[in-house]
C-alpha cells in the first residue's frame, strides 16, 4: 500500500467514527427522555394506585361493575355555593396533579404551580 493510500483511509475511517459519534449522542438522548418518562410514569402510577386505594374499598376491587360511575343525582332545592367542578379541581390539584392549563392532567412533581395556583384564587 502506498502512503496515500493508508491516509486516505484513516480520514474515511475518522469520518464514520465521526458520523458513529454523533448517532450515539443522539441514542443517548432518547435513552435519556424514555427513562426521564418512565420514571414520571412510575410516580404518576404510584400516585394513582395510592388515590384508588383511599377512595375504593376492598370489596368494590373484586367486583368491577361497582366501580361505573352512578348517575347523578342532584337535590333541586339544595344549591353549591363554590361548585362542584371548583371542588373536584381542588382535590385533584391536592392529589398531586396539574389543574392549569398549561400542564392539564399532568403529575405535578416540583411543589406548587404558580398557574394553578392563580386559577384555584378566581
Amino acid at each position: 500500500m502506498e502512503k496515500k493510500n493508508i491516509f486516505v483511509l484513516i480520514q474515511e475511517l475518522e469520518t464514520q467514527m465521526g458520523h458513529i459519534h454523533s448517532e450515539l449522542g443522539g441514542l443517548k438522548l432518547v435513552i435519556k427522555e424514555l427513562l426521564e418518562e418512565n420514571h414520571r410514569l412510575s410516580l404518576e402510577n404510584e400516585q394513582l394506585r395510592k388515590i384508588l386505594k383511599r377512595e375504593v374499598n376492598p370489596a368494590e376491587l373484586e367486583n368491577p361493575v361497582a366501580l361505573q360511575p352512578q348517575p347523578h343525582v342532584k337535590d333541586e332545592g339544595h344549591e353549591d355555593v363554590v361548585g362542584e367542578g371548583y371542588d373536584n379541581l381542588a382535590r385533584l390539584y391536592h392529589e398531586g396533579f396539574h389543574i392549569c392549563n398549561v400542564y392539564y392532567g399532568h403529575l405535578r412533581t416540583e411543589g406548587d404551580c404558580l398557574f394553578c395556583l392563580s386559577f384555584l384564587n378566581k
